[in-house]
């Protein structure tokens, strides 16, 4: 509750800010009086004053880039001035609403809902069967400012065409969410879209319950849903639950090499091969989460080479018929076709080039004993030279830069530890490895 406050008093002052800017006289006192006070007469009498808090409630949307709103934000954060809230602002969104300016968010249907459902509250509209708009009606729910509406909608689509090249494509729920700011404006604009044609609803139910949407990003409307567009949302569904999977893995990773790190540091044996083990089961899962990642990620890459594959196609088709309905001539053809295969193959000489750049190879492990014997020596050198290191702070004021190679030297030793200590070899290893097994079934996908 006071958090609700808090935000509530820091928006009311960055509005009272933006409206000093926007309005010379809003702090006038005589000014301010007649504007709050309600509506009287006949419309050409207040028709001025309607038109003057329409659009400083456009502007202020604006300003704060938000296209949906409760009417008492209006009135009780965005233009209350010393606890006064304007008499006339139920008026002036009534008014509006009947502009078609605002909607309330009751009004729009949404696509998500049963088919049956969408049928009906079309031809309750339709047929005028829906119950008069009054004051109170427009009070009590969500409004949404259509003009910004429309703009924000415009930002959405072209956010998601920047990661897209293709003439449509589908995304998830949860990331169309993510873009739009929220589930609330997320329903609106893709209700919006949805009745222009630009997007449409796509749910499925292999395995488990996934939604997201279908969007057109050209100037064309959606054909409609295809079965593989049901097969890709099934699969950018599972590429963002394995992205999420192998974030989880890696945080893991981080947490039990710190503690590794500082178990070693502490002369901790004991615990620091329980860390150890726990890297190696991190990065066993972490290297099958990836595996699994690139070949979801492979499958949608070659049906997006299919669809450019086909719009090439279609794009050759359209050329032809360009020629002959211009006739271009054979010459001009050729003499594009030919800079197009120098600017070919100057491109395959720049991939040339950054092929030939030499790989790091992997480092293969080595025996443990040695390994963990090593691993001491520099925890050992380590503790030495942070001795010396302080010692000469305290003389000379300095950073020993053989400190900083030290531990450069125990992080890069310990991202290659081994999972044995120094009793027996041979045992440790075999349950080791049998236990890593069982903690890897263990850790299996669901979404595999």
């Amino acid at each position: 509750m006071v958090d609700e406050s808090s935000s509530s008093l820091t928006l009311s002052r960055k509005v009272g800010e933006f409206v000093r800017k926007e309005v010379a006289d809003w702090d006038d006192e005589v000014m301010a009086t007649a504007r709050f006070k309600a509506f009287s007469g006949q419309r050409s009498d207040w028709e001025p004053k309607y038109a003057f808090w329409r659009d400083l409630i456009l502007r202020v949307a604006t300003h704060l880039r938000v296209f949906l709103f409760h009417p008492s934000e209006v009135k009780n954060v965005w233009f209350s001035r010393g606890g006064l809230s304007p008499l006339c602002l139920d008026h002036v969104l009534n008014e509006m609403y009947n502009a078609g300016d605002i909607l309330r968010r009751g009004d729009l249907i949404d696509p998500t809902s049963a088919r049956l459902s969408q049928v009906f509250r079309r031809v309750v509209h339709l047929v005028g069967l829906s119950r008069s708009v009054t004051q109170v009606d427009i009070v009590e729910d969500y409004l949404i400012l259509m003009p910004l509406l429309k703009v924000k909608a415009a930002e959405v689509v072209k956010v998601i065409s920047e990661n897209h090249w293709t003439s449509a494509c589908i995304i998830t729920m949860r990331k169309f969410q993510d873009i739009c700011g929220g589930s609330i404006e997320a329903s609106a604009i893709l209700s919006y879209l949805s009745g222009c044609r630009k997007m449409q609803y796509i749910t499925t139910n292999k395995r488990q319950f996934m939604e997201g949407v279908k969007v057109s990003l050209s100037p064309k409307a959606l054909s409609g849903i295809t079965s593989l567009d049901y097969d890709v949302l099934h699969l950018i569904s599972t590429a963002e639950k394995l992205q999420q999977q192998l974030d989880m893995i890696n945080q893991h990773w981080d947490k039990s090499r710190e503690l590794a790190l500082a178990s070693l540091k502490s002369g901790s044996k004991k615990a620091a091969l329980k860390h150890a083990r726990e890297l190696k089961l991190f990065s066993a899962s972490r290297e099958r989460c990836s595996s699994l990642l690139n070949r979801v990620e492979e499958v949608l890459r070659v049906i997006s080479d299919a669809e450019s594959s086909k719009r090439v196609s279609e794009a050759i088709q359209i050329g032809a018929r360009a020629i002959k309905e211009n006739r271009i001539s054979v010459e001009e053809v050729q003499l594009c076709l030919q800079e197009l295969e120098e600017s070919i193959d100057l491109q395959k000489q720049v991939e040339n080039v950054i092929e030939s750049t030499p790989l790091y190879s992997e480092i293969e492990d080595e025996d443990v004993e040695d390994e963990f014997k090593n691993l001491q020596l520099e925890v050992e050198n380590d503790s030495s030279q942070v001795c010396i290191s302080k010692v000469e702070m305290n003389s000379a004021g300095g950073e020993s830069e053989e400190q900083k190679t030290a531990a450069d030297s125990l992080g890069d030793a310990l991202s290659n530890l081994s999972l044995v200590d120094g009793t027996s070899v041979d045992s440790v290893t075999l349950g080791s490895m049998d236990r890593t097994r069982n903690s890897l079934k263990d850790l299996q996908l669901e979404s595999i």
